[in-house]
Formats: structure tokens, C-alpha cells, sequence
């Protein structure tokens, strides 16, 4: 794979994983907008039905009169044979064979409108109780999305107190050593202090001819002496 064709991949990469921000982003008003459609295909299944029920029922209506002009006609036939006109007896047959060719084509309709109405009645049952589950699924996805949503807050909060509390110990701790450290040098100072005095305690009796050392030596040898 050449260097374009990575190009490509990778960009192709970032925009299905930006599409797949905005959809997590927008999850709930996706399902609810879904929700809608769904619900509004069933109205529009449920109008179907309606109109799929009423052509079967002017179907079957068509089959009954057709049943009764047939049985008028079969009486006619009936009464020319009584009378010996076959002739007319066998016109008025062929309305009735005729009448009888429509009826079957009738109710193949009317039959035909029926298995619709009943396969739509029961998509539409099907359809009715998916809405339904998905509606209470979706009312509990939304309780639990505000439930995380005020988690995530009060743990940022938490996040957040904690920084500020690690950064006031942090600054705690400067402040301490600023102290230890102003401390040793007042220490210090104190000391170098004390040195100096000392120094010019020292010069001070070596001007008025008094030497702590010399006096030191004098009593060694006096000790010597009496030893001797």
C-alpha cells in the first residue's frame, strides 16, 4: 500500500470515527426520532388495512348479490323448463355460467383481500408491541443516561476537589520549606554571631595581656614541677 492509499485509509478512518462521535453524541434523539418513523409507518399500516378491508368487504358484497342473482336466474331456467322453452332455459343458463365465472373472480378477490387484511392485521399487532417495548426500553435508557450524566458530574467534581487539594498540599509543603529554610539561616546568622563574639572576646584579652593558652601552659609546667 503506497503512501496516498494510507492517506486515504487513515482520512476515510477519522470520518467514520467523527460519524461515530456525532451518533453516540446524539444516541437518545436518534432513537427517539426512530421511534417517530416507526410509529408513523404504522399509521400508515394501520390506513392500508382499513383500505385493504373495505375493498374486501365491497368483494364479498359483490359474491352475495352475485349469489342472489344467480339463484333468481336458476329460478327463471326452472320456469322455462316448466314451460318447455328450453331455448330461454338455455339463454338464462348461460347468465347464470357467466354470473358464475364474475362470482369466482370475486372471491378470488375478496379472498385475496382477506389473507391481506389478516397478514397486515397481524404485522400490525407485531409492530404495535416492538413500539411499545422499545418506548419503555427507551425510557429506561434516558433514566439511566441522567443517572450517568450526574454521576460523571459529581465524579468530575470530585476529580477536581481532589487537584485542588493535592495542589494546596503541594503549596503547603513549599511554604514549609520556605520556613525550614529561613529557619536554618537565623540559625545560621545566629551562630557566625556567636563566633565573632567569641573572636573578639579573645582580642580582646590578648590586648590587655591575658592569654587563656599561656595561662593553660603555666599550670602544666607548675603541675610538672611538683611531680619532679
Amino acid at each position: 500500500m503506497n503512501i496516498w492509499a494510507k492517506m486515504i485509509t487513515a482520512i476515510n478512518g477519522g470520518i467514520n470515527e467523527a460519524g461515530e462521535a456525532v451518533i453516540d453524541a446524539q444516541a437518545l434523539r436518534i432513537l427517539d426520532q426512530e421511534i417517530r418513523e416507526a410509529a408513523d409507518e404504522l399509521k400508515s399500516s394501520k390506513d392500508s388495512l382499513v383500505a385493504i378491508m373495505a375493498r374486501q368487504k365491497v368483494a364479498e358484497e359483490k359474491c352475495y348479490q352475485m349469489k342472489e342473482e344467480i339463484t333468481k336466474y336458476e329460478g327463471y331456467v326452472v320456469s322455462a323448463l316448466d314451460k318447455k322453452n328450453e331455448i330461454l332455459a338455455l339463454e338464462v343458463a348461460e347468465k347464470i355460467a357467466d354470473l358464475e365465472n364474475q362470482l369466482a373472480n370475486e372471491k378470488i378477490g375478496a379472498d385475496s383481500y382477506k389473507t391481506s387484511a389478516e397478514q397486515l392485521r397481524f404485522a400490525i399487532k407485531q409492530a404495535e408491541q416492538n413500539i411499545k417495548r422499545i418506548k419503555q426500553q427507551a425510557d429506561t435508557v434516558r433514566a439511566t443516561e441522567s443517572v450517568q450524566r450526574a454521576q460523571a458530574a459529581v465524579a468530575e467534581r470530585h476529580n477536581g476537589s481532589n487537584t485542588k487539594l493535592r495542589t494546596a498540599m503541594d503549596s503547603l509543603e513549599r511554604i514549609k520549606e520556605k520556613q525550614a529554610l529561613k529557619s536554618a539561616k537565623f540559625q545560621a546568622a545566629s551562630e557566625i554571631s556567636i563566633e565573632n563574639n567569641d573572636i573578639s572576646l579573645q582580642e580582646k584579652l590578648e590586648k590587655a595581656g591575658i592569654n587563656g593558652n599561656n595561662n593553660k601552659a603555666e599550670a602544666v609546667l607548675a603541675r610538672l614541677k611538683k611531680k619532679k
